[in-house]
């Protein structure tokens, strides 16, 4: 297990140059993720919380109290991460969680808090369960749904000529929901599409040749990938040497990450239609100054993972601050409508359904200069790609 505290001593905030007024309480966040399943993401979203929590230190922290965060490792598994925030609630005496990046642990967590009463504000676990069909009170969603990034890629989708499609997900809660949103949006804006083949590799455990060929043997126009991490790499590879992609249309969810597209350097797909995060690219005034204070703290460039911790730890001061207590219901009060700043511009938490309105980037994959990247992308607000009030009332529990 990963245990760190960050600025929650007096010592701690003389390092940072802090001027706290006497008496500053520690306010401690339990904070549970994969950093040993998916190092890619988890080590970069831990720096992004680091560096966010040491500006909320350093400003005063919140009301004048010291922010700090407790950090579990989960592994990937739902039950390490019950255990993780068992302890933390418990023994370290955590007023709120948050973290998680695998849905199923994600709706894990969400659960736990439902049923202790504790705040769980989720990073990034995407599926649309966790704010619908099975959101509660004391769960909040930060990163934009799968819904959402659907909704993003079946728009692009919907102008591409293909008819035949096929989908390539891996087989846990994620995959499922995203296949099935995509399918759903896609046929709403394109009653002729069909879905002619579809494969479901165990996620971690891709036999990529097999998945390939299975896909390719179905003879789609085009195809949706939903895998990400070691995994993607395999499939992008495999699928290029067996000719997967020639003549093929591709979307894919979240390729266009830098965590994803950079351990394939040159490999990296050519035209896909993504998701994800050009960081050198973007000149909008908010990602600007957070690429250029991470680059000042870490010599290293930003990830969307970086993003995520960053604005995960904003958003939770921003609650903090505004409720002025550390009680459940106060919290839950605070957060809902809340705005908060993140790298990407304001965002706020909906009332509604507990989802944040952050966006996402869309555009397509290249190869410049021997690494992979993303190009004639724009920014989707998430607001624009969230359903009415009308029919989010029929997705999620009432109460």
């Amino acid at each position: 297990m990963i245990k760190m505290l960050l600025a929650g001593t007096a010592a701690a905030a003389a390092l940072l140059g802090l001027a706290l007024p006497a008496g500053a309480a520690d306010i401690k966040i339990g904070d549970i993720n994969s950093y040993s399943a998916l190092p890619a993401f988890a080590e970069p979203y831990r720096k992004g919380w680091q560096m966010a929590v040491e500006e909320i230190n350093a400003a005063g922290g919140v009301n004048g109290d010291t922010l700090v965060v407790v950090s579990r490792d989960d592994a990937g598994k739902p039950g390490n991460a019950i255990t993780a925030a068992n302890e933390l609630v418990a023994q370290d005496g955590a007023v709120l969680l948050t973290g998680g990046f695998f849905s199923n642990v994600g709706l894990a967590l969400s659960d736990y808090a439902k049923q202790k009463g504790i705040l769980y504000i989720a990073g990034e676990p995407l599926t649309d369960a966790i704010t619908w069909s099975k959101g509660n009170a004391y769960t909040f969603r930060l990163r934009p749904s799968n819904y959402m990034q659907a909704a993003m890629l079946a728009e692009e989708a919907a102008k591409l000529p293909a008819k035949r499609w096929a989908t390539i997900a891996p087989n846990y809660e994620y995959g499922q929901s995203a296949v099935a949103v995509f399918k759903q949006l896609l046929q709403k804006k394109r009653p002729d599409v069909s879905f002619v083949g579809e494969q479901w590799p165990p996620q971690g455990k891709i036999d990529a040749g097999a998945v390939a060929e299975a896909i390719k043997a179905t003879q789609p126009e085009a195809i949706l990938n939903v895998e990400f991490g070691a995994d993607l790499i395999k499939l992008v590879r495999e699928g290029t040497a067996r000719g997967l992609f020639e003549g093929r249309s591709v979307v894919s969810f979240l390729t266009g990450e830098p965590e994803y597209l950079d351990p394939l350097k040159a490999d990296a797909p050519v035209g896909w239609i993504v998701t994800g995060y050009p960081w050198d690219k973007d000149q909008s005034p908010a990602n600007l100054a957070f690429v250029k204070a991470y680059q000042a703290r870490y010599a290293d460039y930003p990830r969307l993972g970086s993003v995520v911790g960053y604005a995960e730890m904003k958003a939770i001061a921003a609650v903090l601050a505004k409720a002025k207590s550390t009680k459940t219901e106060d919290l839950i009060k605070a957060a809902e409508g809340i705005g908060f700043d993140t790298p990407f511009g304001p965002v706020s938490f909906r009332a509604i359904d507990h989802q944040s309105t952050m966006g996402a980037f869309v555009g397509k994959t290249a190869v410049v200069d021997g690494k992979g990247v993303m190009v004639d992308f724009r920014y989707v607000p998430g607001a624009q790609v969230l359903p009415p009030d009308s029919e989010v009332k029929t997705l999620r529990p009432q109460g």
